[in-house]
């Protein structure tokens, strides 16, 4: 009997990308990210529930809760930009248990993770022939990062950068500019910040276990 994990055991479903980060044009796709909370009897098998699903709208991923909580624990910057997003179009109570106890994920380990995320989009760039939307999203990765260690949380909305991070798209600021925008920012991960040394894996432990055994 063939399960579907998506949309009858998601507990989460957010709008991310350009509509979430207030710099989408009208023809931007709505990108939806989720969790989803397999029936704990499928773990007894040996085939196991998968980690992920795609759709099965456009443009739309979902992560079991398991998964899910250990990619947010390493600050993997797209899940915990989930946890944060403005528009959450699903949430059961399992999902608003998760994003109560969001803070729970973050640590110093953050600076890191959104640095080597944007630093591995800059090295994919040709400064001959710039893709400007990657390189606007190189910038707003650090932003997001950079307003995350300092203030707790990742900085989803860009209202206050949209004017320049939109040129940066539209190709209206040159390549030195963009790159010494890039250097500046990546400067200002000083290792200085208010995040813990190391994320509640107590507090996520719990939700995962309270979560499964009401799935049962």
């Amino acid at each position: 009997m063939e399960v579907r994990y998506v949309p009858d055991h998601s507990v989460l479903s957010v709008v991310v990308g350009s509509r979430a980060y207030g710099l989408e044009s009208e023809d931007s796709d709505v990108d939806r990210r989720g969790v989803f909370v397999a029936p704990t009897r499928l773990f007894w098998r040996l085939a196991k529930p998968p980690t992920h699903v795609e759709g099965p709208l456009p443009e739309q991923f979902s992560w079991e809760v398991e998964r899910f909580c250990a990619l947010a624990l390493e600050a993997n910057p797209t899940v915990l930009e989930c946890l944060w997003s403005p528009i959450v179009e699903h949430a059961t109570a399992a999902g608003e248990e998760l994003l109560s106890i969001r803070g729970a994920f973050v640590s110093g380990r953050a600076g890191q993770t959104f640095v080597g995320y944007a630093n591995a989009q800059f090295r994919r760039l040709d400064p001959e022939r710039p893709r400007w939307k990657q390189a606007m999203h190189m910038v707003r990765l650090l932003l997001s990062g950079l307003h995350l260690v300092r203030h707790g949380e990742p900085l989803v909305r860009m209202d206050a950068h949209r004017d320049r991070l939109l040129a940066v798209r539209r190709g209206e600021l040159s390549w030195d500019e963009v790159n010494r925008w890039r250097s500046e920012l990546t400067a200002r991960f000083d290792g200085t910040g208010t995040l813990p040394a190391e994320p509640d894996r107590r507090r996520v432990e719990e939700y995962l276990a309270s979560t499964r055994e009401a799935a049962l």
